[in-house]
């Protein structure tokens, strides 16, 4: 297996973090990445730095005006008067999220103010200094994961950092700047014909899902928390099943609070009997680790061990797969649920 991780990535540093009406001490911290480091290191796998991709593969997914924000908004918000650290919106359109519906235009004011409440879907992805950098070489560590498999390994693991998987083609949300998960799907596509994307973090996946929620070329499935008690609530039910060309294409997972390793695998059991029946010839496993009882953010309660048990199922798939990093916040344990997810995989 070879895996891939930038330096870069460390620097996204975020300050601040929204959580039920109070500013709280933020979880997706750069320690992290040295912890999933670690544990790569222990099961003999020493990560190669990708190459600098450009914007290219994020434009396959993302909107050119979107990507313009990100790449200039903090520069532009510290020149306003009494700003904070970070970008962070202090107000929001309305619009409807419902993934069946058109996209949006462009933001019709240019004002940087406006622009975050436009762009930026929550309270939980500030914009700092290096926010841009460090989701820019977070996608080009899921491309090289994905150019792996496409030259023929079998396997490839991107440690990315900032997440991905709830960020839309033009709005960020929930840790997530840039979607790498479906930028490695897409990729896979210039080969592969059906591709499909197995979401396993505590979250649903809500970007992954918008993306190809019309194709029917890419099957996506989300095993998650319970959307009607967790983040993030207004989508990934299971009745959400796509749209148009890509009706049927989508399937949602949804675990009720408290589940553990059974009622968890077998949830995963299932999302990749739907990869078989779809015919997929390659697989992005979103991975989290959020789902364990020790995660700050958790409502599932999968142990460490769980996680070698899913790594078993995905594994006995026999499909190229690229396994892109997203969630996991107890840092005193996710190293040991990528080991152990690592070994599983590998049989």
């Amino acid at each position: 297996m070879r895996a891939f991780f930038h330096p870069d990535q460390h620097l996204h540093d975020p300050k601040q973090f929204m959580r039920v009406g109070r500013i709280a001490d933020p979880t997706d911290l750069p320690s992290r990445t040295e912890a999933l480091m670690a544990a790569l290191t222990r099961v003999g796998i020493a990560p190669q730095v990708p190459e600098d991709y450009g914007t290219a593969p994020a434009l396959a997914i993302h909107k050119p005006h979107y990507l313009d924000f990100l790449a200039t908004a903090y520069e532009r918000w510290v020149k306003l008067p009494n700003a904070g650290p970070e970008v962070l919106p202090n107000v929001s359109p309305y619009w409807n999220g419902s993934p069946d519906r058109d996209g949006r235009p462009p933001c019709r004011s240019s004002h940087v103010v406006a622009e975050a409440g436009y762009y930026l879907g929550d309270l939980a992805v500030p914009l700092g200094p290096q926010t841009w950098r460090s989701a820019l070489s977070s996608t080009h560590t899921a491309t090289a994961a994905a150019d792996a498999v496409l030259a023929g390994e079998r396997l490839a693991y991107a440690l990315c950092r900032p997440s991905g998987h709830h960020c839309r083609t033009d709005r960020a949300s929930g840790f997530c700047y840039l979607n790498n998960s479906a930028i490695a799907a897409q990729r896979l596509r210039s080969r592969f014909a059906k591709v499909a994307v197995l979401d396993v973090d505590a979250h649903h996946g809500d970007g992954t899902q918008e993306i190809f929620y019309r194709r029917a070329d890419v099957l996506t499935v989300s095993v998650h928390a319970d959307p009607q008690i967790y983040y993030p609530f207004y989508i990934g039910y299971a009745d959400e099943r796509g749209s148009g060309e890509g009706e049927g294409f989508n399937l949602n997972l949804p675990l009720s609070a408290g589940s553990g390793d059974e009622p968890f695998h077998a949830a995963v059991a299932r999302g990749l009997e739907a990869v078989a029946a779809f015919g997929a010839e390659a697989l992005v496993v979103a991975l989290g680790y959020d789902s364990h009882r020790e995660d700050p953010l958790s409502v599932l309660s999968v142990t460490t061990d769980g996680f070698a048990g899913v790594g078993r199922l995905i594994g006995a798939a026999g499909l190229p797969t690229v396994v892109v990093q997203e969630g996991g916040y107890q840092v005193s344990v996710i190293g040991d649920c990528l080991e152990r997810f690592l070994t599983g995989l590998a049989g």
